[in-house]
């Protein structure tokens, strides 16, 4: 059992906060009424990869109503969709390019209130000059197979 003292459970649940990446809400739509609570949603989301500027992706995904909802405990599904484009010029890092930081986390978003993660995560491929990211949800003991993938081909962009 675990046992918090009052600045133990603060602390905690700031750790879990501070690991959460916020993303701009772009909008989302109802997919079912709820009399109590929240209705259910698709909520789309946009974020800007954080090693690489000009690199923006857009998650849809499901959110769970209800009172468990509203509450900040309800276990969303694994649903997700993902799109990723370039919104500026792009010079990719060395580490990127080098293949040191492939597969690493460039998004995650907490979608229950312990132990399940949306995450986006990128790689290279060096050989065709393109920025690869993957959205798939995982939790502490299960995953789930379901996974959506968006592309970056990188190239020269207009200037205004």
């Amino acid at each position: 059992m675990i046992q918090c003292t009052k600045y133990g459970c603060l602390l905690f649940m700031s750790l879990l906060l501070v690991n959460t990446v916020l993303a701009e809400e772009i909008g989302s739509v109802s997919t079912t009424f709820k009399i109590l609570g929240a209705n259910d949603k698709i909520v789309v989301e946009a974020f800007d990869d954080p090693k690489i500027s000009g690199a923006t992706c857009y998650v849809s995904r499901a959110k769970t109503g209800g009172i468990k909802g509203s509450l900040g405990v309800a276990e969303d599904t694994s649903d997700a969709s993902l799109a990723c484009r370039q919104t500026g010029p792009i010079t990719l890092p060395a580490e990127v390019v080098s293949g040191k930081v492939d597969g690493e986390s460039v998004f995650k978003k907490d979608t229950s209130f312990l132990f399940k993660t949306l995450q986006v995560i990128r790689f290279y491929d060096k050989k065709r000059n393109t920025l690869v990211y993957l959205t798939y949800s995982d939790k502490i003991i299960e995953g789930s197979p379901k996974n959506s993938i968006s592309s970056i081909a990188i190239q020269p962009f207009p200037q205004k």
